[in-house]
Parts: structure tokens; sequence; C-alpha cells
């Protein structure tokens, strides 16, 4: 890295004068209700990624492209949208990741204004993907803009690639990254879709965990039979798929599968009176597991139960169920590979099948953790633009969630420096109701992200 130190104040002033438009690109692009689920209208979506082209074109960038790849079941993917200006000679490129798709809304009942009418109050904006991850687009183009305002060409070649259907497991990303990979190719790569640690302290992601998830099936009976004629000395299957449910945690609430890694703790923990209040936890709770809670959160297994399905209580009768099935899913520590932890998980539930029950594990989803190297040249630049723009330093933190394109990137682009970054803070509420950015630190990081590209150029 060289000491040549791009002008902060210019580009805050600069940053200040562009915000009030930013806002209101936002703004429009809340109003399109783009959910990629597949049982709401596509037709948004698509005017979602017609809309982010228009924005990245204005913003300078010459090549502007709406691109799809199929998905493994050969269905056209949900529509991408790829800008680029190729770098100066000798300098480096940079690729900007965020995706204009957002989750359903949910029960309009829940939300304090309309999901998508996006309403200010206070210093916040709230409406659905006004955080995740609108935000992250409206970053990229005011970073694009900040640096035009000086009256600069970009030092650094600049690749923005807006994915159109996160939300719904990304399920053509890996093929899209192989059909374009010279388009997308890059030295440094900056995800727009995480967190900071609070609102005025930034953060930078430097681990996520992985995912494993799948259903078990337990059977006990070839069918049903009346359970005041055979009850007692036959139980049924609800009641065994719950006893086995509750082997896969200690009584402390550490997750209890055999062979599954941890990683180190962090050196930041969180406070545990923020915990509950974000997490909405009851206040006669008791917190599960042990070790700091970040820990819990960031570097150990978490396992949870998402769905059952066993006789409802509408449709209950005098009889003695013969199967049920859950649906469970397994976040994966840093360091962990996702295929030894389907098999131990496997093995878990095979060796405690309650009674002898059959028990069958059907395979879902995996999703690589991840773990970036934390003093790379470009961390460092990051964590210098991260400082200028808060007036502080940013503190390293992983996430609980799963991110899991991060390992499709690593796997196509192996010698790429990934940087995962985001807008959203503990008050976000990302994929809930009354999800809102905080309008005051997308100022920040539109100004870190201009810093950064700046920064970037001093790699090559």
């Amino acid at each position: 890295m060289t000491d040549q130190t791009p002008d902060v104040d210019a580009l805050r002033s600069h940053v200040d004068a562009l915000f009030p438009d930013l806002q209101a690109d936002l703004e429009a692009l809340v109003r399109i209700p783009s959910v990629s689920a597949a049982a709401f209208d596509q037709a948004h979506v698509v005017a979602s990624a017609d809309a982010v082209a228009t924005l990245l074109r204005e913003a300078g960038l010459p090549d502007v492209r709406v691109l799809r790849s199929d998905r493994p079941d050969g269905t056209p993917g949900a529509p991408a949208v790829v800008a680029r200006k190729p770098a100066p000679s000798g300098a480096p490129t940079v690729l900007l990741y965020a995706h204009h798709d957002v989750q359903p809304p949910g029960d309009a009942a829940l939300w304090s204004t309309d999901p998508f009418t996006p309403t200010q109050v206070g210093e916040r904006l709230y409406g659905r993907g006004a955080a995740d991850d609108k935000a992250g687009i409206v970053a990229h183009v005011g970073a694009l803009r900040a640096i035009a305002a000086l009256g600069e060409e970009l030092p650094v070649g600049v690749t923005v690639f807006v994915e159109g259907e996160e939300e719904s497991g990304s399920p053509s990303f890996h093929q899209f990254l192989t059909d374009h990979r010279d388009l997308l190719a890059a030295d440094v790569i900056v995800v727009a879709d995480s967190t900071n640690w609070k609102v005025g302290v930034p953060a930078l992601t430097t681990s996520l965990r992985g995912l494993v998830d799948g259903v078990v099936e337990l059977q006990a009976l070839d069918h049903a039979v009346h359970s005041g004629m055979y009850g007692g000395p036959v139980l049924d299957a609800n009641t065994l798929i719950a006893r086995l449910i509750a082997t896969l945690h200690d009584d402390a609430g550490n997750v209890a599968v055999e062979g599954l890694v941890h990683a180190a703790e962090p050196e930041v923990d969180y406070d545990e009176a923020d915990f509950r209040t974000d997490s909405s936890l009851l206040p006669q709770m008791s917190l599960a597991g042990e070790g700091s809670i970040a820990g819990r959160l960031w570097s150990k297994p978490a396992l949870s139960v998402i769905g059952i399905d066993a006789t409802s209580v509408a449709h209950a009768s005098n009889t003695i169920a013969a199967s049920a099935r859950a649906k469970i899913s397994l976040r994966l520590a840093p360091g962990q590979d996702p295929a030894a932890a389907s098999t131990a998980l496997r093995t878990h539930l095979e060796k405690h099948a309650p009674f002898g029950a059959r028990v069958t594990w059907h395979d879902g989803e995996r999703g690589k953790p991840f773990a970036a190297p934390q003093d790379s040249t470009a961390m460092q630049a990051a964590r210098w633009a991260f400082a200028a723009a808060w007036g502080t330093d940013p503190v390293d933190i992983g996430t609980g969630g799963s991110i899991p394109f991060i390992a499709d990137l690593l796997d196509v682009f192996p010698q790429a420096a990934i940087l995962v970054t985001g807008v959203e803070d503990p008050d976000s509420r990302a994929h809930a109701a009354d999800e809102s950015v905080h309008l005051g630190e997308l100022r920040k990081v539109v100004l870190a992200e201009a810093l950064l590209l700046r920064k970037v150029a001093d790699l090559a």
C-alpha cells in the first residue's frame, strides 16, 4: 500500500450533496415489489432489474447488461444486472455485489407502514428491501457518483453485479458465474449484504457460518391404529420424533451432535441485554448454550427445527400416528466441511432412533462457511476507508446467518480478495416486518465505498 490518501473531506462533501437524490433512488427501488419467491409475480423482478440497469448507466458505466443463466432444473434464473468499466492499464478491478430481489412482505398487519411504500421516520427509511439489499445497490451507485463529482476518472476497473434471486437461494448463481466468468473477473470483490456492529460503529464481516439442512423422517407403524386398543405398548410417531429431536441438544442447550467443528472465540462480544432485545426473547427465557454470546452466534454450530409435519390438532383423532417428519437447519462454524456435517447429523439421528423406530435422513441444502484473511492488503484498505468514513475503527464480526454464494465466488475466483460489508444495523429487521435502513449510516457506507475504490488503486 502507498501513502497516497484520498481527499476524505472533498468526497464527504460530494456524498452529502448527492444524498437527497440517492435517497429518492432508494425509495423508487423499494416501491417495486421485487419478491423472487415463485409464488409472486416475477414481472416485478424484471422491472427491478431494469430500474437498476438505468441507475448504473446514469452512474457512468458504459457497458450495462441484464442477463440470466439457467438453474439446475433447466429453468431460466432471475434477471441479474452486470455493469462494467474496464480498468486503466495496470490497475486492479473491483467487483461490487448486491441483490435487487427481496423477501416476501409477510403479514401486512405486522407492519407499521405499507411494506412497499417507503416511509421515513426520523433517521430511518422503512420498507421491504430498504436495507436488504436495495440500500446496497444505492451504496454502489452513490460511490460511483461521488467519485465522478470529484471530476476524476475511476482509478480502478469496476464491475457492478446485482443479482435477482438471492432471497430464493441463488439457484442460478454458480452457473451465472461460470457463464460470465470473463465479465465478472476481479481482484477484489465487495459484497454489500451484511451488517454493521451498531449505529455509529462499522464492521467488516470476517466469518460466516455455513449451512446444512434436510428432513428427518420417523416411522413407527405401517399405518395408524386405534389409540385405545394399542396405546401403551406402542408410542405414536409424534412422541417419538419429539424424543429424537430432544437428543440434538444437551441440557445446557449446546448442539450435541458429535464431530462438528467449533471455531475460535470472537474478539468482541454481544451485550446480553441488546441480544435479548434484538432477538425478542421472552424475559423469563434463559439463553441456550455456553461461552460468549458472539461465539454462540458466529463460532459454534447451531441447530434449529424449522418445521414439523405431524397430525394437526384440527384433524386429530384417537389414533396412534404412524409417521412424522421434521426439517432441521444446522448452521456450521467456519472450518466445517458441509458434507462431513451432514454425515455427522445423519449418524446422530440414526444412532438415537427411539424404541427402534425407522429413521431416514433426506439431505437438503448445503452451504460452505467462510473465513476471510484479516490482514490482507485489501482488508487494510477497507479498514482505512471505514475508519475515515465513520471516525472510528471498524470491528471484525461474524454472521450467524449464511451467505452460500460466497463459497461460489471463491470457487470460481479463488485468487480474489472478498470483503463482506453491509448497510444494515441491529435495528434493520431484515426479512421481518418494519425493515428499515438508517439513512445516516447509509450515507457513511457510500463515503466508505468511494474511499475504498480510490484506495484499492494502491494495490496495483
